[in-house]
């Protein structure tokens, strides 16, 4: 099935992993990882964006780690470890679970850059008429985290995500930044689309633009990875017992509801009980990427699904990458016999 979605010409290149409580029980790979300005297959290393999946692969289990640690409290307010944040009514848990009163998006990208972006990011919240308990998905709650996470460990994100997560979980392909130097490996994203100021392909750096206006590194996005990666990912949160680096309770604490309603129950950075991807456990955890990334785990019945695909490049067609995630997890849960869903 995902084979004619690829060889239909949409998306322009697919990985995926089934994954078990034993590891990957099948990976599959094909496509183009680029076919602008030229054509370049995809591999069983082709590194992806993830884009919003590092809110999940990285940020959120970062968070609990240092909170594991004692190093702070999801209770803590942000303005402990960002100065100069204008709110002092949210938390960390409040971002965790975009529960901030937040707006959902600002182009920072577009007015300013690098040590520009937090106080742009600081007028925002303080004009936000939001508020605190409400979910509003915003990319702001997680780019505070990345701040704090840095404050807190006293080490760049980058470098705090590598040594503490990424090594541990054998993610060894997965990192921020590809550069150019990895471009052929990585697969292209939008062409003349909205996240830069001048038009172009967006291929060997990050897609989101207010992570490109923050050198590729940040709390809501940057991550580029391989199949295997989350395959390895995946695996760990299947067995929470044996995972490297985080608690039990904390894997616990972070796939349980915590705020919401549906269609939009939050966990610690996770959304719970995909509305209409077959029919998975209700303990099932999931998330997406914009560029047409994402990951389920049903620890329920001991099965992951990773899909990674450029389904932006090279333009957005998200109507279709709504309908292909949807035949993707639907045919995994049909053919697992949990039936075709609602």
């Amino acid at each position: 099935m995902l084979a004619d979605h690829v060889g239909g010409g949409f998306p322009p290149g697919a990985a995926a992993a089934l994954v078990d409580r034993q590891g990957a029980a099948a990976r599959l790979w094909g496509g183009w990882a680029a076919v602008v300005p030229e054509h370049v297959p995809v591999v069983a290393d082709t590194l992806f964006d993830l884009a919003s999946l590092t809110k999940v692969t990285v940020t959120a289990p970062l968070v609990l780690l240092l909170r594991d640690r004692g190093l702070w409290s999801l209770d803590d307010p942000v303005t402990r470890w960002v100065p100069g944040f204008p709110r002092h009514d949210v938390t960390l848990w409040h971002c965790l679970t975009h529960t901030s009163g937040l707006p959902d998006h600002r182009p920072f990208f577009r007015e300013t850059s690098g040590q520009g972006v937090r106080p742009a990011l600081f007028r925002e919240a303080s004009l936000a008429t939001g508020t605190a308990g409400q979910v509003v998905y915003s990319d702001l709650n997680f780019l505070l985290l990345g701040w704090a996470l840095e404050a807190c460990a006293g080490r760049p994100l980058r470098r705090l995500a590598r040594e503490e997560l990424l090594m541990p979980l054998g993610m060894r392909g997965a990192d921020f930044r590809p550069g150019r130097r990895l471009r052929p490996r990585t697969a292209a994203t939008e062409v003349d689309g909205d996240q830069r100021p001048e038009p172009g392909v967006v291929w060997g750096q990050v897609h989101d633009g207010n992570a490109w206006a923050l050198a590729g590194v940040a709390g809501h996005a940057g991550l580029f990875a391989a199949v295997d990666d989350l395959a390895a990912c995946a695996l760990a949160l299947l067995r929470p017992e044996r995972h490297p680096v985080l608690s039990t309770g904390s894997i616990a604490e972070m796939c349980r509801p915590q705020a919401g309603q549906p269609p939009d129950v939050r966990g610690l950075g996770w959304r719970l009980q995909p509305p209409d991807w077959g029919g998975w456990p209700a303990s099932t955890f999931w998330h997406t990427g914009f560029t047409g990334t994402s990951l389920l785990v049903a620890p329920e019945v001991g099965v992951a699904v990773v899909l990674l695909t450029n389904a932006v490049h090279p333009r957005r067609r998200p109507d279709e990458q709504a309908q292909l995630r949807r035949d993707v997890h639907r045919a995994v849960a049909e053919a697992m016999s949990w039936g075709p869903g609602p």
